[in-house]
């Protein structure tokens, strides 16, 4: 039986994890080709909305592991031409992480919604001003009214929502004052967190990170791609450092790049990013820590100006996916 250890992982956001278990499944080639796989059907099998189902399918689709075809749904494997095999996705292959099935019985319910909340929130902040609605978060994910409090007061102690005087919650606008503040925090902070984590990193592991950045140099630059990148740098190997309020101030201020990422999925300064990462990693391998923290804090600093021209850009921004517990506010 194949188990997906990276995967099972209390910690990972639901749609992380539901991406990784059907990447090493198609991967090793554990799901057939062809096979047809649904929002609906990935849903039922995790236990989970079809929010982070449909936005693992999206990560897969863009790395070209999953195609559309004619009919509903997508197939596995690149050929949108192969016969459609619709089958049950257990029956097919599928193995959920151990976590993962026992998960109603054993993990605290506000802590698996949580990451889900906090991604779908804070890529609704350069769109404007937002109210969260705590009733309509209780009745579209099935919960009761204690669990979206919590979640409601997980959000606003991480900075991404606030109550007015008539205790209604609201969330954004990101404006560009906000996102210079969080920049400035994490070129001050993830420098100090890589020297931190440095002692602890693994070479191998460091040199995989490295192939992955030449491998997108001189392949195709999907955002899912991208989005790797960013989570090797800024996620896997910052944020191994073990002070943990250091890595929760970290976190908070990182929100508005996925928010970014989300809206504008191509950056255009791709290629820069791609040689910083690369300067960064290199003096890891080279057992330079101090050039890896000077190059990431030059990474972080030139990183700001193309976010805010992005932000300016509202009329570029990709269609927002309405929740039925975010109502915009004029």
């Amino acid at each position: 039986m194949m188990v997906d250890h990276e995967a099972d992982d209390p910690a990972l956001p639901l749609y992380e994890v539901i991406y990784r278990v059907l990447r090493r499944h198609i991967d090793e080639g554990a799901l057939p080709d062809g096979l047809v796989i649904g929002e609906t059907a990935l849903a039922r099998a995790f236990q989970s909305s079809r929010i982070p189902a449909g936005a693992a399918l999206k990560r897969l689709e863009d790395e070209g592991r999953v195609t559309r075809f004619g009919g509903r749904g997508l197939l596995i494997g690149a050929d949108p031409e192969a016969t459609p095999l619709r089958r049950d996705l257990v029956e097919a292959g599928l193995k959920l992480p151990e976590t993962r099935m026992l998960e109603p019985r054993t993990r605290n319910r506000r802590a698996t919604l949580y990451p889900e909340v906090e991604h779908i929130v804070a890529c609704c902040l350069p769109y404007g001003r937002f109210q969260l609605n705590e009733s309509l978060l209780a009745d579209y994910y099935r919960v009761s009214r204690t669990v979206a409090h919590e979640v409601m007061t997980a959000l606003d102690r991480a900075g991404l929502i606030f109550q007015d005087s008539n205790q209604r919650w609201y969330a954004g606008p990101l404006t560009p004052a906000l996102m210079h503040e969080h920049f400035e925090m994490r070129w001050l902070l993830e420098p100090l967190a890589l020297e931190q984590a440095w002692p602890g990193l693994n070479p191998r592991d460091l040199a995989a990170k490295r192939e992955r950045i030449l491998a997108v140099q001189s392949g195709r630059r999907t955002a899912a791609r991208l989005e790797r990148l960013e989570h090797d740098l800024h996620v896997d190997t910052v944020l191994r450092c073990a002070n943990r309020q250091l890595r929760d101030a970290i976190h908070r201020s990182q929100l508005p790049l996925i928010a970014m990422h989300d809206t504008f999925p191509i950056l255009p300064d791709a290629e820069e990013m791609l040689a910083e990462h690369l300067a960064v990693f290199d003096c890891l391998i080279g057992r330079d820590p101090e050039g890896a923290q000077k190059a990431l804090e030059r990474h972080l600093r030139r990183s700001l100006g193309p976010n805010m021209e992005r932000l300016a850009t509202r009329e570029r921004l990709a269609p927002l996916r309405p929740m039925p517990f975010l109502i915009a506010v004029d």
